[in-house]
């Protein structure tokens, strides 16, 4: 008797009952999650016309840690202790009832506290943008501390480097944190090199196969350097020679701001506390949190979202200011896979007659995600949001800016990844001056940017119309 064609069908049918017995499993997983029903909806269609890929996926990129306890509620209370001692002598702000509100909104949901007596310098390039950092860096004298999403082994990231190694060996004290993903493909020898000349060098949240794959969905997005504690760089930019040199066909086009002043309690509490995080190292010294005088005479918060908390922080406080608007709201985003809170703040504050505006590259690094973008585009054209297509280079900038009253700067995109899945930092500004500042930057990007009409969006090709609406279905995992 041939025994392998009698056990072959039915060891092949245990094998195939396993597999989509699994994928079921996973299907209720995800169901009683309990997510966004537009998310849930999204995995189901992966799970079932995917199955192998979608099971893949979602180990990797779909199970969720809200609930897990990363960082002890003790330990953040004491990190935050300090910031706020030093906030306590402040005047309270008279800001108009729609900054007092989200101020509030922030203070209550992410403890942002609210610093005065900043100033701020704005960088629209890579070049001055990182020609500013390495002179701030030679400056330290007590400590440095750097928090990137993307660390690069090439010439802007070796000049970077070998600051650190020259102000390390001065006797500064230099930190550095950089994102497991972000920085997959960096030779360990890059900060093996750091670590030697006395570098403290930490991954955030390392990914190990197979055991902690969930781990590549929650990635630090957060862009931070903390000079001993009173000069702060925040804002889009990475460290990367392209963020200075851009590509062949284009230019890299990024918004970064150096702050200095006591706003840069708020950035060294967020980077204090991602450290901890990762190194169970618990560091409340008093010299982190220097007593120095006024700057300059800008109001502004410091606020984060990360996947931990039980709100979302970032995009609640975006969800509100486009509610709040009154005039006029224009965004600049690398990426537009809006939430559905996002989409109709937009659609809702256009309808009422506020001049909504979205900056968006022609040409992106990602082309799924562009194809995404697209298919949002139309939904808030007929709305009466004005889109324009930036085309002198990759636009990278994440730069808010709304009624000549309110601005914000930071790391987060417009998409699901950063509202819901990123670590992620933005500056909430609240300064006629810098309003100002970040409108002129808007609309002379404008220039260099193509209107997109309703009509002419229509003409576009049929293929491209399939592809979008099959990439949208995917928008909230990408």
């Amino acid at each position: 008797m041939d025994w392998s064609a009698f056990l072959n069908p039915i060891v092949g049918n245990i094998v195939n009952f396993i597999y989509f017995a699994i994928i079921a499993g996973t299907i209720v997983v995800v169901i009683l999650d309990n997510r966004n029903p537009v998310k849930t909806i999204a995995w189901i269609l992966v799970l079932t016309f995917l199955p192998f890929i979608g099971l893949v996926f979602y180990i990797f990129f779909g199970r969720n840690i809200h609930r897990e306890r990363i960082l002890n509620k003790k330990s953040y209370k004491r990190l935050t202790r300090k910031p706020f001692q030093e906030s306590l002598p402040q005047a309270s702000f008279n800001g108009t009832p729609e900054q007092n509100e989200l101020i509030n909104l922030f203070q209550r949901t992410n403890k942002a506290l609210l610093f005065d007596g900043n100033s701020i310098e704005t960088y629209t390039s890579g070049k001055e943008e990182t020609i500013a950092l390495v002179q701030e860096l030679y400056k330290a004298r007590s400590h440095i501390h750097l928090e990137y999403y993307i660390f690069e082994d090439d010439a802007v990231g070796r000049l970077i480097r070998d600051v650190l190694i020259d102000k390390a060996k001065e006797g500064v004290k230099v930190r550095l944190l950089y994102d497991d993903v972000g920085c997959w493909h960096v030779p360990k020898q890059f900060y093996e090199e750091m670590k030697e000349a006395g570098i403290e060098v930490r991954s955030f949240l390392k990914v190990r196969f197979p055991q902690f794959t969930s781990k590549v969905n929650y990635r630090n997005h957060r862009k931070i350097t903390v000079i001993d504690g009173k000069t702060g760089f925040t804002g889009g930019m990475n460290i990367a020679e392209r963020y200075v040199k851009g590509f062949e066909w284009g230019i890299w086009r990024d918004t970064q701001i150096k702050i200095k002043g006591k706003a840069v309690y708020g950035l060294q509490t967020t980077f204090l506390t991602d450290w901890y995080m990762m190194d169970q190292t618990l560091i409340t010294d008093n010299a982190y949190f220097p007593n120095m005088e006024a700057a300059g005479d800008i109001i502004m918060q410091t606020v984060t979202s990360d996947p931990i908390s039980p709100w979302k922080e970032i995009m609640q406080g975006l969800t509100m200011a486009l509610h709040n608007a009154k005039t006029y709201f224009y965004i600049q985003t690398p990426y537009f896979l809006p939430t559905e809170p996002i989409l109709f703040a937009m659609q809702t504050a256009a309808l009422a007659g506020v001049d909504v505006r979205l900056m968006i590259p022609q040409r992106a690094d990602s082309h799924l995600t562009h194809f995404a973008s697209c298919s949002y585009l139309n939904d808030i054209m007929k709305a009466g949001v004005k889109v324009y297509f930036y085309q002198k280079g990759f636009l990278h900038s994440k730069l808010m800016v709304s009624d000549d009253c309110l601005a914000t700067v930071g790391s987060t995109n417009m998409d699901f990844r950063s509202f819901e899945h990123n670590f992620e930092v933005n500056t909430f500004i609240y300064d006629k001056g810098i309003a100002l500042r970040m409108k002129d930057i808007f609309l002379q990007d404008q220039k260099d940017s193509l209107p997109v009409t309703g009509k002419r969006w229509k003409k576009r090709p049929v293929k491209q119309k399939v592809i979008e609406s099959i990439v949208r279905l995917l928008a909230p995992l990408l």
